[in-house]
């Protein structure tokens, strides 16, 4: 790498010959790197990689009762496994006879060809015997200087191409929408790219699958609420002409809003009942235990993936001895380390809290914008609402007049606020990415893997307010803090004339629907189109004529060291969506069921025809992600449990029904009338008084409102009454005693489930055996072989002293 050009260079890898080329237009050159046999060997050995030493002579499967339903959905065997089992060890070049080596040219797959390469490349030095500057190494630093302008392994021959090569069966057999109903080859897809994207697409393709349970759970609990559509009393009573229709409601806003009645809410209620009724409690608690099974089998079946790809033994630390070349080249202090005995680079402490108090300041910042944006929509939604319900009032245009009998004022401002906050959620999205990338790289970790934890811990605090805020807002916090006529709480203080939303007589668990479903589904959306978009583009650029096999890869996208740190991000926050406000929106699973399925085979097209080959890596678990996902887990459990409690209207129906209901027959006959309060119209205050628009005739001249408060002219006029405290009670109860059954049928759960099967327990034992008897044998018979070449070459000596043997012993160990 001495003869270094400063021009437009591309070094290409992992080729089965050597040389230099120039390219079409006679500006771009390709350097092709070749490693030989010698260099793989001695490279496997550094790196302790794992290859086949003997056959593997246990049954990988065992024959499942009803066997051929699963037949449609398999791949053919050659297919799913490209090559036979076998027992491995690390390999060692000095036993190179040890080893099941039948062919050189394929005895080191090709990710492990590539990443050897990539290893030996980011090491490298380039610098001359006289030169001083001996940080001046690795492939990396030659591409940040401009020296070479990419460097990517080759891909197999074209996917169009009827060959046997790998890419061609990967695109055949996985990357086409077609095979969306077929498993994944998992172990060709480890073979081409890697573990460390096989592992990817394993759990993507586990956690799609674990989803069926759950979408399918949903449609049950969402069929349940379309069924008991006609059975639902509470709906029936609000659009009742002469219930609903003669119940006159307090102005839901200052000065614009009017007086209203009951039954013009008749729709939202019955849109409501969809999703709130006592199907949704079941389903929250489902959820809640079929998380902790998803992450409880994805345990089990990553356990049984370590062991077929070798990475039983792999430890982070080997990942960890591998510094960052920025690192190194970054940080010029050095000290003794006291391992290698050998002075490295070192950040100093002083310094490196420095780098983590300006990280700390500026995520703070960004979160705390996210909050500002998200206090500026909620202002909008007061704001907008005044004008939304002045215009759908009773007698408005004819046009106005059809939107306003299908939207309510509350409907048209949360679909309004959501689509807004979505835009700022994508806008603030687009720039923190690259802010988490610079301060990341500010704080100069020291591994990849470092980098890797610290870029997605910012990333996901950021995302988790983000994209959740607004959910938590209209779950939590809208229409818990309203006051009542008289004693409204307004949000900048009472001169600021912005008071605090209500929910609708309903309550806010159609909104917090509408939220979800508006910013879970735009974002997926508009993530599937910037791909399309992205992936169109690219493929108008690429040259229709014939040309070289590099550079057809050289027209390809580059995968960057982060690209499957943004799958993950995709996948994860929308596993918050899924969880953490399931109990709003039962069929939520249902939609990332269906775009998990177009994702897989997205992704999978974007691999093999898309993108360039990525530099293979080893990874044996999903990393960070595993305990952010955790984390998610225990969260959804009480966000659930709140969600039913304080958000729906379940518990207050449920205390009316056992409770407060009179009749010898428990019905929710009534319900309506006994969950609204009185308040007497001549009291109500100039500031809450609408401008225009007469008081409706109505039953003593009261008004109602939503809450549970003693009627005027009481002793206690205005204040909580005993049933207000008594649904408080019980909500308090219900949360309580929905996470404790959760978090005990989750804990026993996960205590009944080992981690890794008995049946990969045995295998890693009976692996472990083998290779100590193979090696004994091997070292054994070597033995008898030295010994015996070197008593037919040398005569046997008449005196043979200890001091001889010792030496000939040693020379053969």
């Amino acid at each position: 790498m001495d003869k270094i050009l400063k021009c437009s260079f591309w070094i290409v890898y992992v080729c089965h010959s050597e040389g230099e080329w120039d390219s079409d237009d006679l500006k771009t050159y390709f350097l092709k790197i070749h490693a030989p046999w010698e260099v793989l060997a001695t490279y496997a050995d550094v790196l302790k990689i794992k290859v086949p030493f003997k056959e593997s002579d246990i049954p990988h499967g065992q024959d499942v009762p009803l066997e051929w339903l699963s037949r449609p959905f398999r791949l053919p065997e050659k297919v799913m496994r490209p090559q036979p089992d076998y027992f491995t060890s690390p390999f060692d070049k000095d036993k190179i006879d040890f080893f099941l080596i039948k062919n050189r040219d394929t005895f080191f797959p090709p990710s492990t060809r590539n990443r050897i390469v990539y290893y030996i490349l980011s090491r490298c030095p380039y610098y001359k015997e006289d030169c001083k500057e001996t940080d001046k190494k690795g492939i990396k630093r030659l591409l940040n200087n401009g020296t070479y302008t990419s460097a990517f392994p080759l891909h197999d021959r074209n996917t169009n191409e009827q060959c046997e090569s790998e890419r061609y069966h990967l695109y055949k057999n996985w990357a086409r929408f077609l095979c969306f109903y077929k498993e994944q080859p998992l172990n060709l897809i480890r073979k081409y790219y890697g573990e460390k994207i096989g592992i990817y697409f394993a759990w993507l393709g586990f956690y799609t699958e674990m989803l069926f349970f759950a979408a399918v759970m949903g449609v049950i609990c969402f069929t349940y609420g379309v069924l008991s559509y006609d059975d639902n009393l509470t709906s029936k009573e609000i659009c009742d002409p002469s219930i609903g229709g003669s119940i006159v409601m307090c102005p839901l806003c200052d000065k614009k809003c009017s007086y209203w009645k009951l039954n013009s809410t008749c729709l939202s209620s019955w849109q409501s009942h969809l999703f709130d009724n006592e199907g949704t409690v079941f389903f929250a608690m489902f959820m809640g235990i079929w998380v902790t099974l998803f992450l409880e089998f994805w345990k089990r079946r990553q356990a049984q993936l370590e062991y077929e790809w070798d990475l039983v033994d792999f430890e982070e630390e080997q990942q960890q001895l591998q510094i960052r070349p920025e690192f190194e080249t970054r940080c010029t202090d050095q000290r003794l380390n006291q391992i290698t005995q050998v002075r490295a680079p070192y950040l100093p402490l002083p310094k490196k809290c420095g780098r983590f108090c300006l990280s700390s300041v500026t995520v703070l910042f960004w979160m705390l914008l996210i909050v500002a944006c998200i206090t500026g929509v909620i202002v909008y939604r007061l704001a907008v609402y005044a004008a939304f319900a002045s215009i759908m009032k009773d007698s408005p245009t004819k046009k106005i007049h059809l939107v306003g009998s299908l939207i309510t004022p509350q409907l048209a401002t949360s679909v309004t606020a959501s689509f807004i906050n979505f835009v700022i959620i994508m806008i603030l999205n687009f720039f923190y990415e690259r802010v988490a990338i610079w301060i990341t790289d500010m704080e100069i970790p020291k591994t990849h893997l470092e980098y890797e934890n610290k870029l997605t811990m910012k990333m996901f605090l950021f995302q988790f307010v983000n994209y959740y805020s607004s959910c938590f807002y209209v779950a939590f916090f809208k229409g818990k803090f309203v006051g009542y006529p008289g004693n409204y709480t307004y949000m900048f203080g009472k001169y600021s004339r912005l008071r605090n939303e209500e929910c609708d007589p309903g309550g806010c668990l159609i909104e917090l629907t509408t939220q979800l479903v508006i910013v879970m589904t735009g974002k997926q959306v508009c993530g599937n189109i910037q791909e399309a978009l992205l992936n169109w583009w690219c493929s108008r650029k690429a040259r229709k004529d014939q040309y070289s096999r590099w550079e057809q890869d050289h027209d390809l996208q580059n995968f960057s060291q982060l690209g499957l740190f943004y799958e993950y991000l995709e996948m994860v926050i929308q596993f918050g969506f899924i969880t953490l406000f399931v109990a709003s929106f039962p069929l939520a699973p249902l939609l990332a069921l269906c775009n998990n399925i177009l994702e897989v085979r997205v992704d999978a097209w974007k691999f093999t025809t898309q993108f360039r080959r990525p530099v293979a890596a080893k990874a044996h678990n999903i990393g960070a992600w595993q305990e952010i996902l955790n984390v998610v887990a225990i969260l959804s459990v009480v966000t659930n449990a709140f969600i039913v409690s304080f958000t729906s209207d379940m518990i207050p129906r449920l205390v009316y029904l056992y409770a407060y209901h009179h009749g010898s027959e428990a019905t929710m006959s009534g319900y309506i009338n006994n969950s609204l309060s009185v308040y007497d119209i001549s009291q109500i205050p100039l500031l809450s008084t609408p401008e225009e628009g007469a008081i409706p005739a109505c039953p003593a001249c009261c008004l109602r409102y939503r809450d549970y408060r003693y009627p005027p002219g009481h002793q206690r006029q205005y204040s909580h009454t005993m049933q207000f405290w008594h649904i408080l009670a019980a909500k308090l109860a219900f949360i309580i005693i929905m996470e404790h059954v959760v978090f005990v049928v989750k804990f026993f759960v996960a205590w009944l489930i080992p981690d890794v099967p008995s049946e990969v327990k045995a295998r890693i034992k009976r692996e472990r055996y083998l290779i100590q008897e193979y090696l004994h044998n091997y070292e054994v018979e070597k033995l008898k072989i030295q010994l015996s070449q070197s008593f037919i070459i040398e005569p046997k000596p008449e005196v043979c002293t200890a001091t001889d043997k010792h030496g000939v012993l040693s020379e053969c160990l």
